[in-house]
């Protein structure tokens, strides 16, 4: 049975890695839902987060081979339950949206979103939260002109207590570990 899952995968910051790693998925026959990288909490580690809907297996077999890259230090994959993410959308508005002012402010208003630049021809709104709170401001803007829409991957982090710092010293004292053992 297919479920989402995150993926979590924590980087040196290395150019060509991020092709490589999509490889990995497009030789599975893996579609990519969303994808976002940016910097992790530690100096020098990047942290890419994946999001797929396939089977267990196949997503404990994705991760192994991901982790086999050289410069990946961890990766992990988590259900939706395990994280808490979010997304960023953007709307764009026609203007004339402003000629049913009471009733717009109230979607907007109604879904925490804010409006972020209005112009002659456009308003754009910004709304974070997950898919589903996003999809449902779309379907409320869109009688007022959709002109635009972009939205972000997810980010997200994890709701257990391990730390990329705590997984770091492990891998640390594996290494030391297996030098040890290597050098006797």
């Amino acid at each position: 049975m297919n479920t989402t899952y995150t993926i979590s995968i924590f980087t040196e910051d290395r150019i060509g890695l991020l092709n490589r790693i999509t490889i990995i998925f497009t030789r599975q026959h893996i579609n990519i839902q969303s994808i976002t990288a940016s910097e992790s909490e530690v100096k020098g580690i990047y942290r890419y987060t994946i999001v797929v809907t396939i089977t267990k297996e196949m997503v404990e077999k994705l991760v192994k081979q991901i982790d086999k890259q050289i410069e990946v230090l961890k990766a992990f994959y988590h259900v939706n339950e395990e994280i808490i993410s979010r997304e960023i959308a953007l709307f764009k508005i026609s203007s004339e949206a402003l000629n049913q002012n009471e009733l717009f402010t109230k979607v907007v208003n109604e879904n925490y979103a804010k409006i972020v630049s209005v112009s002659a021809d456009y308003i754009v709104v910004e709304k974070t939260g997950d898919e589903n709170e996003i999809l449902s401001l779309f379907n409320s803007l869109e009688k007022f002109g959709m002109l635009e829409y972009a939205r972000s991957g997810k980010v997200a982090i994890t709701k257990p207590m391990k730390t990329l710092t705590t997984f770091l010293k492990e891998i640390e004292n594996n290494s030391k570990t297996n030098i040890k053992h290597f050098n006797k």
